[in-house]
């Protein structure tokens, strides 16, 4: 049982899901950044009493299933959307799915995936990839951040989809109920929806953890955690944003460049030039996400490890801040 499907390489696994799962009922205007921009996906939230791999919650996308929900939505393209209790009814309605032609995105743990690379295999419960066919006890995987489609055995997926700790995915699998045309206007009110949501989720949430004010937020910690945790543990926790910017899917500076991305593509479906201007100063704060990680990893390393180096990767985040403040202040004043 191999359904007609196109594998599709993508920056970020659920944007990757996302644009094939579009692409496969015919949504062919549909990319990655447009994807990711409808979607609202860039964000940021640090939650420093909640641990995860022994460091603090931090993210720089919104939560795992939101890109899909909301472009879909934002489409007019009803979804399916399913978590299970049982293994057994999990894996049942999976291949039910199959049989009836939909291929079917699966949120699932990293720490088990057999073809990933052991370097990246930690425990992380929010990656997506489809499964779009079936052969004897083998399922056939399509990860959009792999160059190519792979197997996993009936074992080997159930153990991903069921796995245990923070977002575990509880089997939970995703698709587009039905196929709808998808007009250039739609997209274009899809494309103004998601950029007014990102304004709203990086500017205006009450509270000082998500958005610009969450970047503020642990740039002033970062300053006290080598003198308040020890050179060891603020080593761990700056190795945590690291971990969280550079290895889960795009992280923080590729996200960037991805929103960057997507205003360009919306320029050509509303020309208004500030939406490039605009691009470039997203791709501006990919450039110095990049430059926080390399100090981060610096230190965490090692390499490097005062005070002033603390305090360097303090201003890093302030700069950051101030960077995307300026430019989500800036697409909240465009005049459509």
């Amino acid at each position: 049982m191999k359904l007609d499907y196109e594998h599709l390489q993508a920056a970020h696994c659920e944007n990757g899901v996302t644009t094939s799962l579009l692409q496969n009922i015919g949504v062919h205007q549909i990319t990655e950044p447009l994807a990711f921009g409808i979607g609202a996906g860039l964000f940021f939230v640090y939650i420093p009493l909640i641990k995860i791999n022994n460091g603090p919650a931090i993210a720089f996308r919104t939560l795992p299933g939101l890109v899909f929900n909301r472009t879909c939505k934002a489409l007019d393209i009803p979804v399916v959307r399913k978590k299970f209790s049982s293994k057994l009814k999990a894996q049942s309605y999976l291949d039910e799915c199959l049989a009836a032609g939909h291929p079917v995105g699966c949120q699932v743990g990293v720490y088990y995936l057999p073809y990933f690379p052991k370097e990246y295999r930690f425990h992380f419960n929010a990656h997506n990839l489809i499964v779009y066919g079936k052969e004897g006890d083998n399922y056939l995987i399509s990860d959009p951040v792999m160059e190519t489609v792979t197997t996993m055995t009936g074992y080997e997926l159930e153990r991903v989809r069921f796995a245990k700790g923070a977002l575990a995915p509880n089997g939970q699998l995703y698709y587009p109920k039905e196929s709808r045309p998808v007009t250039d206007d739609q997209i274009r009110k899809a494309i103004k929806r998601g950029i007014k949501k990102n304004v709203n989720n990086m500017l205006h949430i009450p509270g000082p953890i998500t958005g610009v004010d969450g970047i503020k937020f642990i740039a002033k910690r970062i300053k006290n955690w080598r003198d308040k945790l020890g050179l060891k543990t603020a080593g761990l926790y700056l190795a945590q944003l690291v971990r969280m910017q550079e290895e889960i899917g795009t992280g923080g500076g590729g996200f960037r460049y991805i929103y960057g991305a997507f205003l360009q593509q919306a320029h050509a479906y509303l020309p208004q030039d500030e939406l490039l201007e605009i691009s470039n100063t997203f791709t501006q704060a990919g450039d110095l996400w990049r430059t926080a990680a390399v100090q981060a990893s610096g230190i965490y390393k090692g390499r490097i490890g005062s005070q002033e180096d603390f305090n360097q990767m303090s201003d890093y985040l302030f700069e950051i801040a101030e960077i995307e403040k300026q430019a989500f202040t800036a697409l909240s004043k465009i005049k459509w």
